[in-house]
């Protein structure tokens, strides 16, 4: 009796809200998974070679980070209504504005994490025979992924928070119900739809964080080595 009263009294926490609600939860909290997967994987895809682009010189950078970080300043309610001629009020319109909006941050790290690969590095592989292409994806790219997957990182945290405005057309995920539910103040949908994309954003963070020291287990043996090689000074100045 206590939970059902406490949809009666709009309360902030309320155990019948998720009971009562699991499904329209489960639902908004899947179509915020997917938008946002989707516009960072498309983002990822048209920012690599963009970045790629952007290094081969000053005449390419600056176009190239220019408009990224143009498209990023555009407000979302302005992007949206440029987008609506070409997408119409569909998840299309939602996901590619995403895109847009992630890409001065992916564009700006990749292109980061390439020029800081060591001119040695790319001497020794040219050195070996390797041609353009396999410099890039055996040498090149594995040195430069710590800075790509920060860059990701924030791109995805980011996109997290602002799938929740595709609620002006509907398709915002977990922003639908905030948007709902602000009207009439709904306590217990506010708080927990936004409670959930929080857990998204979180969730989303440390699994790329984990994907990431998979992938570069070199990052985790350098500060051992250090470690001692310190301790190694240290004792030998005590000495």
């Amino acid at each position: 009796m206590a939970d059902q009263n406490c949809l009666v009294t709009n309360d902030w926490i309320c155990g019948e809200y998720l009971r009562s609600r699991s499904h329209e939860l489960t639902e908004a909290t899947l179509q915020h998974i997917w938008i946002t997967a989707v516009s960072v994987l498309i983002g990822l895809a048209v920012a690599f070679p963009l970045a790629l682009l952007a290094r081969r010189g000053k005449h390419f950078a600056g176009p190239v980070l220019g408009l990224t970080t143009v498209l990023y300043t555009v407000p979302s309610l302005a992007m949206f209504s440029l987008l609506l001629p070409l997408f119409g009020l569909s998840a299309a319109l939602v996901v590619t504005g995403l895109v847009l909006y992630s890409l001065t941050i992916l564009v700006r790290n990749i292109l980061a994490g390439l020029q800081a690969v060591p001119h040695e590095a790319r001497e020794a592989a040219r050195g070996m025979g390797y041609g353009p292409v396999r410099l890039l994806w055996e040498v090149e790219l594995p040195l430069a992924l710590p800075a790509l997957m920060a860059g990701l990182r924030i791109a995805t945290v980011s996109t997290v928070a602002l799938t929740t405005v595709g609620s002006l057309v509907g398709k915002g995920g977990l922003g639908n119900l905030i948007e709902d539910a602000l009207p009439s103040l709904f306590k217990a949908q506010v708080l927990t739809a936004s409670v959930l994309c929080v857990l998204l954003a979180v969730a989303a963070d440390l699994l790329l964080l984990g994907a990431q020291r998979l992938l570069t287990p070199w990052t985790r043996i350098r500060r051992p080595a250090a470690a001692s090689a310190g301790a190694g000074i240290a004792k030998t100045e005590a000495g």
